[in-house]
């Protein structure tokens, strides 16, 4: 009797475990300027904390850019495959903070959080100065 009662356990906790929302995948940035889609974001886990990178460019302005304007080791490195965020570690239900991320754009960092939305479609990204007062949010979109 006990090992049938066993069963359903596991398979509901194993439903649960299935289920756990994580901002790990590719996801379509939007320019804030045009409102098109303007590059693939990989997120990635590695140890206990997300980082993203650039993994491709949709319709970019010149071929093959770098990032000009990005500090130490950045520097003049392909934008496409640069790590663009990192150090975000989650902070509750769906929730990630305590990172970075840089705007490969003109190079400067920001602190970061990030948020699942939309049953885990959509990507709340937000850059800021401080405490989260100044800043700017941008919502990414899961790649299918």
């Amino acid at each position: 009797m006990k090992t049938l009662l066993t069963i359903p356990m596991l398979l509901v906790s194993f439903g649960a475990w299935a289920q756990t929302p994580s901002p790990a995948g590719k996801w379509k940035t939007i320019d804030d300027e045009t409102g098109k889609p303007k590059s693939i974001v990989e997120i990635y886990k590695e140890g206990d904390e997300f980082k993203g990178r650039i993994a491709d460019l949709i319709n970019p302005d010149e071929a093959n850019p770098v990032c000009k304007e990005c500090p130490g080791d950045k520097k003049d490195k392909p934008i496409k495959g640069l790590e663009i965020v990192w150090g975000l570690r989650e902070k509750g239900s769906n929730e990630w903070a305590g990172g970075q991320i840089m705007d490969p754009k003109n190079g400067k960092t920001y602190k970061a959080k990030m948020k699942l939305i939309d049953n885990g479609e959509k990507l709340e990204v937000r850059g800021f100065i401080g405490f989260s007062l100044i800043g700017r949010t941008q919502t990414w979109l899961r790649e299918k």
